[in-house]
């Protein structure tokens, strides 16, 4: 189970990369969150390098 902070920051990261609003994300599980997030941060870091 993760914590708040992690999903608050994995949150405010896909609201960045991703542009989905706060309130898309709100009625998400965390499990959902994750991996939005997993999927996005890899996707960044790759293009980042």
């Amino acid at each position: 189970m993760m914590s708040r902070a992690e999903r608050k920051n994995m949150i405010e990261f896909i609201e960045k990369v991703r542009g989905l609003s706060r309130e898309q994300l709100a009625y998400m599980t965390d499990a959902e969150i994750e991996y939005i997030y997993e999927r996005y941060y890899h996707h960044h870091e790759e293009s980042v390098e």
